[in-house]
């Protein structure tokens, strides 16, 4: 495997080619997908298999911008793009990523960085992945009711969360509608503060911050799942492209990697946009929620790695972030195959 590997001379480390192309396929497909940047297994990825965090960071938000670019036309084409919504992410995630990014460089100093990060990143996944499953969970609860009383069985029906509801009456000014995701009145300050919030964990984590927007876009603005994932491809596309920016300015970029990944995520977008056609609603927020859970298990095993020395801990966080990527996205592939197909026996 040695003939593939090349010299990344900003990072000044010899990586696999076929690694990168791998990471990127697989994250385009989960990314086109799920509406996420996909930084949560590649920031972790390349930093298991060789990268210091920051210049996974750096290098995972250069090639989030690529890909997001890719997948938000596709969305858009297909009538899931928010953009009144998008457009007012610009400021708030902007603010967000520079103190972000400035902890990070501010932890780099004490040496601390890559255990912290990881750590919040467990927390996270972690958190995350159970609330999701947690709320597939309830609405399978509540259509097996349904089926129970003798009405004719139906897909669950997205409703939108308490929480969302509640955030809609704060009323401090200014307000606006947003017809796309169906809201007719929303208070521009609720929009801010989740943009400013996800824009400070882009900016901290590597992320495009779609793992953490997409959950904010569907239980706190109370989008439609489809929209939620355009819309959060839109906006990951601001907040990386301003994260690559400012982290290449501190030279934490590895530009040629970020490159060679981009190959493989400009066809895996074009898969994981074409099975949301296919696969609709809650649907979608099991299959996240799973993926998430999955990308925390890795992460553990390399921080077990780090507190422990143990170099058997960071081979299976290796193989356990390539290894639920590639299954998922074989999943994901599968039942686009079978959709299409079945769209045609019609």
């Amino acid at each position: 495997m040695d003939t593939f590997n090349i010299f990344l001379p900003i990072a000044g480390i010899e990586f696999n080619i076929l690694v990168l192309i791998v990471i990127g396929f697989c994250v385009g497909t989960l990314g086109g997908f799920f509406g996420v940047g996909g930084a949560w297994i590649v920031t972790p990825a390349l930093n298991i298999f060789g990268f210091s965090m920051p210049f996974a960071i750096g290098t995972d938000l250069a090639h989030i911008f690529g890909k997001s670019i890719i997948a938000t036309k596709k969305h858009s084409k297909m009538g899931n793009v928010d953009w009144r919504l998008g457009v007012f992410s610009i400021i708030g995630s902007i603010v967000g990523i520079e103190g972000g990014k400035n902890f990070v460089l501010m932890l780099e100093k004490s040496g601390d960085v890559g255990s912290v990060i990881r750590w919040v990143y467990i927390a996270f996944l972690f958190g995350l992945g159970l609330c999701m499953q947690y709320d597939y969970i309830s609405a399978m609860k509540s259509q097996k009711k349904e089926s129970q009383s003798g009405r004719p069985i139906k897909a669950p029906v997205e409703k939108t969360s308490a929480m969302a509801v509640r955030l809609r009456r704060f009323n401090l000014p200014p307000s606006i509608a947003l017809p796309t995701s169906g809201i007719e009145k929303i208070s521009l300050w609720v929009v801010f503060l989740i943009f400013l919030i996800t824009g400070f964990l882009s900016g901290f984590m590597g992320v495009g911050g779609g793992f953490i927007l997409l959950p904010a876009l569907i239980y706190l603005v109370g989008c439609p799942t489809t929209v939620a994932v355009g819309t959060s491809l839109l906006s990951v596309c601001f907040m990386s492209a301003y994260g690559c920016f400012t982290y290449s300015l501190s030279g934490r970029t590895e530009l040629v990697a970020a490159m060679i990944m981009l190959i493989g995520a400009a066809i895996g977008a074009q898969i994981g946009v074409l099975a949301t056609r296919y696969i609709k609603g809650y649907g979608i927020r099991l299959l996240f929620a799973i993926m998430i859970l999955l990308a925390g298990v890795s992460v553990a095993l390399k921080q077990g790695e780090t507190m422990m020395d143990s170099r058997i801990l960071g081979t299976l966080a290796a193989i356990f972030v390539m290894g639920s990527a590639g299954s998922m996205t074989l999943l994901i592939a599968v039942r686009l195959f079978l959709g299409i197909r079945s769209e045609k026996n019609k």
